[in-house]
């Protein structure tokens, strides 16, 4: 009997906790947050989970996604930044020969693209599609500022 009670008793706590996260407006958008980090909309994550944050400072979930986020959107920055300045060197390449002033504008852009890759903190929590591009943009700009201080 009191082990029926017991189970009774736990079983109703779960519930109500249960029925707790999912209408507390907190935890709503923290798992709404969730979806979208796992989807891999890093932006809207960010900033349902500051949302639920806000509401509730003690909502680790929020906490955790926040930070999740952040580091994922560093990685996302960076790849875009990459596509951009690649395509930037590439017109420069196009247009005719390297001058100086060409060599010198690709060596700055890849010396920045290379020193900002150093900084991106490595994360297991970051999906590792956007390491492995970003890894590989690095690599790009470090052969590009290698070929730029041979000429």
């Amino acid at each position: 009997m009191k082990a029926k009670s017991f189970f009774l008793i736990a079983l109703l706590f779960i519930m109500a906790m249960l029925l707790y996260f999912f209408i507390n407006p907190s935890y709503e958008r923290s798992l709404e947050a969730k979806f979208y980090y796992e989807t891999g909309m890093y932006e809207k994550a960010y900033k349902l989970a500051k949302e639920a944050f806000e509401l509730d400072p003690y909502n680790k979930m929020a906490v955790t996604i926040m930070t999740q986020s952040q580091y994922a959107l560093r990685y996302v920055r960076y790849i875009q930044n990459a596509k951009k300045y690649i395509r930037k060197i590439e017109q420069m390449l196009q247009e005719g020969e390297v001058d100086d002033k060409k060599r010198a504008k690709i060596r700055t852009i890849a010396s920045i693209m290379v020193e900002s890759y150093k900084k991106l903190a490595p994360s297991v929590v970051v999906d590792k599609t956007l390491i492995k591009e970003a890894k590989s943009y690095y690599e790009q700009f470090s052969r590009l500022l290698e070929k730029a201080h041979k000429f």
